[in-house]
């Protein structure tokens, strides 16, 4: 099985364009070199300042790391339908009532990627103003990732609107052929 089958969801496909698959893939992939990479700049970070000779710049990869992976896994999370999504009221609906709660949770979603987009850029432009410490860095290099995952946020958003519209939302998901079959206490103990 390839990493792209490991790290693609196949939950929900109907509302997902076969063309952004590498999107999800490349922003899974982001994910995980974020996370790892914060992980070993906080045990360098301890690391360093444990022996006495701390790297202060490493605060600021630190950082720089964990904002980031927060806002790339939540478009990541918004194409998995992983986040920012109200599955428990939506699913136990069928037919107009559930076609109605899932637009408006998307309309909402939409709104949240807007605020993103809009207040983000403001935000990013306004960081050229102020500076990190040692480094000198801007602090819009933080605020940089916010606008993008607000775009890619409401991309998603409106590919899961376009394709629930055209292919409904309500879809039974396929059962896992490769899983094993569930065996019950009572099966175990009736085989010879």
């Amino acid at each position: 099985m390839a990493i792209a089958d490991k790290l693609l969801v196949q939950r929900q496909r109907h509302l997902k364009w076969r063309g952004l698959d590498w999107l999800e893939l490349a922003l899974m992939i982001l994910c995980g070199v974020l996370c790892f990479g914060f992980s070993l700049s906080v045990t360098a970070d301890i690391v360093t300042r444990t022996i006495g000779h701390p790297w202060l710049w490493l605060q600021e990869v630190t950082s720089t790391l964990f904002i980031y992976a927060i806002f790339v896994g939540t478009a990541a999370a918004t194409r998995r339908n992983d986040h920012l999504y109200l599955t428990a009221i939506s699913e136990a609906m069928h037919g107009t009532p559930r076609l109605i709660v899932e637009v408006i949770i998307r309309l909402v979603v939409l709104g949240v990627a807007f605020c993103l987009i809009w207040y983000g850029y403001q935000n990013y432009l306004r960081g050229f103003g102020s500076f990190r410490l040692p480094s000198g860095t801007p602090i819009a290099s933080l605020y940089a990732i916010i606008p993008l995952s607000g775009v890619l946020i409401g991309l998603f958003t409106i590919e899961q609107l376009v394709n629930g519209l055209r292919n409904g939302f309500d879809h039974p998901e396929p059962t896992d052929e490769h899983a094993a079959p569930v065996v019950t206490d009572v099966q175990m103990r009736a085989q010879p």
